[in-house]
């Protein structure tokens, strides 16, 4: 069974919690949370770091971020080198974020989007494949843009 990472903050505690059933009863993926578990205030990047962390190094191929917009898990997340996150508030977002940039982030914001759209945009995402062909040409090239931004920061 396919483990997917999902985190939250306190705005995307609800949605979250809806998604990780969804995941796991009508999906059968199994859902790691991270977090939050509670609709206590928190601080997003923590939780959006720890999440890309864990894709950036390999240990899991994909994962979901929720917050109120989207917005500032998307920065976060994209800062990590082999992190493709995508914001999607719509279904042909999440396709074309899976065919063209195979993104392995699927972020998500509470206040654009409701249950059943949320859940709609996560199945696509989870039922597109990538494209490759030219897309792949660009994918390393985000590599090799990623590789020496690393190289510049030593």
């Amino acid at each position: 069974m396919i483990t997917i990472l999902i985190a939250c903050d306190h705005r995307g505690f609800a949605l979250k919690e809806k998604l990780k059933s969804y995941l796991q009863k009508k999906l059968l993926f199994k859902a790691k949370d991270l977090g939050t578990h509670s609709k206590e205030s928190c601080d997003y990047p923590l939780l959006a770091y720890d999440l890309a962390r864990e894709i950036s190094k390999g240990r899991y191929k994909r994962g979901i971020i929720i917050c109120s917009s989207g917005i500032g898990n998307s920065i976060v997340a994209n800062r990590l080198p082999g992190v493709r996150a995508a914001l999607c508030y719509n279904p042909k977002a999440a396709r074309l974020s899976r065919q063209h940039n195979n993104s392995n982030v699927l972020v998500l914001g509470s206040a654009f989007v409701n249950e059943t759209q949320a859940k709609r945009i996560l199945y696509v995402w989870l039922n597109t494949q990538f494209q490759g062909g030219r897309h792949l040409r660009r994918l390393k090239q985000i590599r090799k843009i990623e590789k020496e931004i690393g190289r510049n920061k030593s």
